[in-house]
């Protein structure tokens, strides 16, 4: 399956995580509910790295992949905090559109850090995007 099979699936369970999410926040800290997610998710994925022989790699790992990937996991713990607690206190039909506006703003980052091109569609894109989650929020 190529890159566009696997983002729409990511695209499946991300939706389905903000619904069993406001779910499960409702009579719980937000805190604690991130806890538990946070632990499903290192059990699960190290059973996926382990069932499939990707542990060996650890040893060749290079410094700077690491510090990155350190950086990028506070990244989204600090996400998913301020995701639960958003949840927990308001619609999930206007959190999460909110919370995707990640894509606009990867889309910024990524022209100014990173020196990614972006076309005139994808710009127009992003565009719509922030828009749309304005418009579904304020609605």
């Amino acid at each position: 399956m190529g890159w566009i099979g696997w983002a729409l699936l990511a695209a499946v369970f991300a939706a389905a995580t903000a619904l069993l999410t406001k779910v499960g926040v409702a009579h719980i800290d937000s805190n604690l509910a991130t806890a538990i997610r946070t632990t499903v998710v290192v059990v699960f994925t190290w059973a996926v790295a382990l069932a499939l022989g990707k542990h060996g790699e650890l040893r060749s790992l290079d410094r700077r992949s690491v510090v990155f990937l350190v950086l990028a996991g506070f990244a989204t713990g600090l996400s998913w905090l301020c995701y639960f607690r958003a949840l927990q206190l308001g619609p999930v039909a206007r959190v999460a559109p909110l919370d995707k506006l990640s894509v606009p703003l990867v889309m910024l980052f990524a022209f100014l850090l990173l020196g990614e091109k972006l076309t005139l569609a994808e710009m127009a894109g992003g565009l719509l995007i922030t828009v749309g989650a304005v418009i579904m929020v304020l609605g």
